[in-house]
């Protein structure tokens, strides 16, 4: 199995050290970060934050990281900079030697700068939404400049580790960029539900943090059988087979959980 996770707004950019034996790798879109970069360098704080809905002082912040952007500039591994609610659940930082390099195989982060990203390649800091307008020489967003590049690298990746299947713990906007007609081999997506009063409802903090302890599972427990996925039990969350199907396995726990969780 390969399996997909979004980025993260929030980075933590505190400096950690590789496993002895790890290196920083080289993103494979690497060139088409630095012509997006540059289409964002031309944009003013203003403009950015118009892009992406942000506040005057993150509009400032991110004007500054693309006019510092460069080609053969320092980067810090992807999964340990990106810091969102996935990256909580992801534990990255955390993770043994041998579960961080099976990740590095079979785990990959969907990134509207850089396509398609392992966890120790290296990236520059940096906030761009896959879904934002940002116009190109393909189109006028971002699903129209990578088009159907990331699944065509998604179908090459899955091939060479003998992946039967791609898990998908992407949010919506980041697996839109995935395009699926392009994409060989069938999808899996895990769905996490809080359960109160006999309604269950997907509440997007918790979801997230679920999305990424399910990588964090996958890749500590080296799992290839997609029927393994139904043991996932962290957080106390339970396979529900009454509201799942061959595609779309929901887990579900009482909303009391939650907040111990």
């Amino acid at each position: 199995m390969l399996t997909v996770i979004s980025p993260a707004k929030r980075l933590n950019e505190k400096p950690h050290a590789l496993p002895e034996g790890f290196a920083p790798t080289k993103p494979d879109f690497a060139a088409d970060a630095v012509r997006l970069a540059k289409l964002a360098r031309g944009l003013t704080s203003d403009q950015l934050c118009a892009l992406m809905d942000i506040s005057p002082a993150l509009g400032a912040l991110n004007h500054d990281r693309f006019r510092a952007f460069r080609a053969d500039a320092e980067g810090r591994p992807a999964a340990f900079l990106f810091d969102g609610d996935t990256y909580a659940g992801l534990e990255a930082r955390a993770m043994e030697p041998d579960t961080l390099r099976w990740a590095q195989s079979h785990l990959r982060i969907l990134s509207g700068l850089y396509g398609l990203l392992r966890p120790l390649d290296a990236i520059q800091p940096y906030r761009l939404e896959m879904g934002s307008r940002l116009a190109n020489p393909k189109g006028a967003d971002l699903y129209a400049y990578w088009g159907t590049k990331i699944a065509k690298a998604l179908n090459a990746q899955m091939a060479e580790v003998g992946a039967a299947v791609l898990v998908n713990c992407a949010s919506q906007e980041y697996f839109g960029a995935v395009d699926q007609k392009t994409l060989k081999l069938p999808i899996i997506t895990p769905v996490f539900l809080e359960e109160k009063g006999g309604q269950a409802k997907i509440v997007s903090f918790w979801a997230k943090k679920a999305r990424g302890a399910m990588a964090r599972f996958i890749a500590q427990n080296h799992l290839t059988d997609p029927a393994d996925l139904r043991g996932f039990n962290i957080g106390g969350y339970a396979f529900c087979a009454d509201m799942s199907d061959a595609t779309r396995l929901v887990f579900l726990r009482p909303a009391q959980d939650a907040a111990a969780a």
